[in-house]
């Protein structure tokens, strides 16, 4: 072994590490703290997949997925980036190969963490691990990679893309063309990832990463949805990524006063007729029957017509609107998770006790369940609980997710560490903090809150608090 082998062994295990000789032996003393975490994280996703059979399906908007990746064409409502991913997988003709897949990708998220971290900070491999340890052993996390939805890939993505651009101190203009590419993945999986690409330019400017590598990435960027909102034009008439008015006014619905808003013309029947303190959730409004935009019949009236009732409300009343976002943001750091509006169990992002088999009346595009679960895999799909490992899994899940205090000790570590370093403009640990923040803010501001919307942003909030700790003078 050389020494300059030698050099970068004793580097890569950590400060105060012996020089030990190359090979598998260096390579699992290095890293054996992780791999240890990691076979755990590896045991909890192969009970999910024993226990839950084939897969956990989020009600109809699951079934919208896998009907746009069968007939490959882009959904009115929404981004078509995981239906894209599920076409890409249909030749394995089923979803436990699908979710086995996400759960790798789970797995791979937790690596990037380790990985950034014992190379850009130089953190020892217990404190990288303890970083990456709420992707690998939070039991939500598992459960969101088990879904037939497109929240994890949009989290891989995202974290992939942070990852590459702290790899090294300062990105080429490939390694940015390859963030664009990345973050154009994301924002097709879901539409935050757009403000994600501008955080990303921003901090990119900020760190003085040059014109070329920043114009690269915003350029790739722009090539790839603009391509898709052409795509989109030819199915609806109307270049777009997808229908997003509808959750805009659906949020303002918790605190739109129409008489200090005085709507004049077709958006005062959007008028909700209940006092604030009395009306439901969000995603109420957009699809319970006596809701106001029910009346309104053609789909691209309501997206008129919920887009000008919900400029008008912010403009209006833009202190209600950040106070609403803002303050409902808050519940991700509660010790107890709960479903909006009221305290309890968050029922859809459990594993459950039991699970319904389909029906006819769960359907899209005119297909049931079981038709479009079985024209991707040849059968029909239905959850099957299976014990023992279904019940260890609900056991361990009582308490194994991170705490919504752990959660902002977390980010409050990343701001920290972006404090610490305001000379350099927060350094590194900026942009996986304003990732975080993005990924953790926006959701609830501009649609509603969900701990769904939570989880993506653990993975860099755990990058930036671990890169918080590196050593001043070294390059994080």
């Amino acid at each position: 072994m050389t020494g300059t082998e030698t050099t970068e062994a004793v580097a890569e295990a950590g400060p105060g590490a012996r020089p030990v000789r190359g090979g598998p032996q260096t390579f699992l003393r290095a890293h054996l703290v992780f791999l240890v975490a990691l076979a755990a994280g590896a045991a909890l996703r192969l009970l999910a997949m024993l226990g839950y059979r084939p897969a956990l399906w989020f009600w109809a908007d699951s079934l919208v997925y896998v009907q746009a990746a069968l007939e490959v064409h882009p959904l009115e409502s929404r981004p078509s980036g995981y239906p894209f991913f599920l076409w890409l997988l249909r030749p394995l003709e089923s979803f436990t190969a699908v979710v086995a897949v996400q759960h790798l990708l789970g797995l791979g998220m937790a690596g990037c963490v380790y990985a950034v971290l014992r190379r850009r900070a130089r953190l020892p491999g217990w404190g990288a691990t303890l970083a990456a340890l709420p992707v690998l052993l939070d039991v939500h996390m598992v459960q969101l990679e088990h879904l037939i939805m497109a929240d994890l890939l949009f989290a891989f993505l995202v974290t992939v893309a942070v990852t590459v651009l702290l790899w090294r101190d300062r990105p080429g203009v490939w390694t940015t063309v390859g963030v664009g590419v990345l973050l154009t993945g994301a924002t097709l999986a879901r539409t935050v990832g757009l403000a994600v690409l501008a955080v990303v330019v921003v901090c990119l400017l900020l760190a003085r990463a040059g014109w070329r590598p920043v114009l690269a990435c915003a350029l790739t960027a722009a090539v790839g949805l603009g391509g898709y909102a052409v795509w989109y034009r030819a199915d609806y008439g109307t270049f777009g990524l997808g229908q997003s008015n509808l959750w805009l006014w659906a949020r303002t619905m918790s605190f739109a006063d129409c008489a200090v808003m005085r709507p004049a013309g077709e958006e005062r029947r959007l008028c909700p007729d209940e006092p604030v303190a009395a009306r439901p959730a969000p995603p109420v409004y957009i699809w319970d029957a006596d809701s106001p935009i029910a009346g309104v019949g053609k789909d691209a009236d309501r997206e008129r017509l919920s887009g000008a009732f919900a400029k008008l409300a912010i403009r209006s009343q833009p202190a209600d609107f950040l106070r609403t976002g803002l303050g409902d943001a808050l519940w991700s750091f509660e010790w107890t998770r709960r479903v909006y509006p009221a305290p309890g169990p968050q029922s859809a992002y459990v594993f459950p006790a039991s699970v319904k088999p389909f029906t006819g009346k769960t359907a899209s595009a005119g297909r049931s369940a079981p038709e479009l679960t079985a024209a991707y895999q040849g059968v029909r799909a239905d959850t099957s609980v299976v014990a023992p490992y279904a019940g260890w899994l609900r056991a361990y899940q009582e308490q194994g997710y991170l705490r919504g205090p752990f959660l902002a000790a977390i980010l409050l570590a990343g701001l920290a560490g972006v404090l610490a370093r305001w000379r350099r403009l927060g350094g590194p640990v900026l942009l996986p903090w304003a990732v975080a923040m993005t990924c953790l803010l926006l959701p609830p501001l501009i649609a509603a809150f969900d701990h769904r919307y939570v989880l993506p942003a653990v993975p860099v909030a755990c990058l930036a608090a671990g890169l918080a700790f590196a050593s001043r003078n070294r390059s994080a």
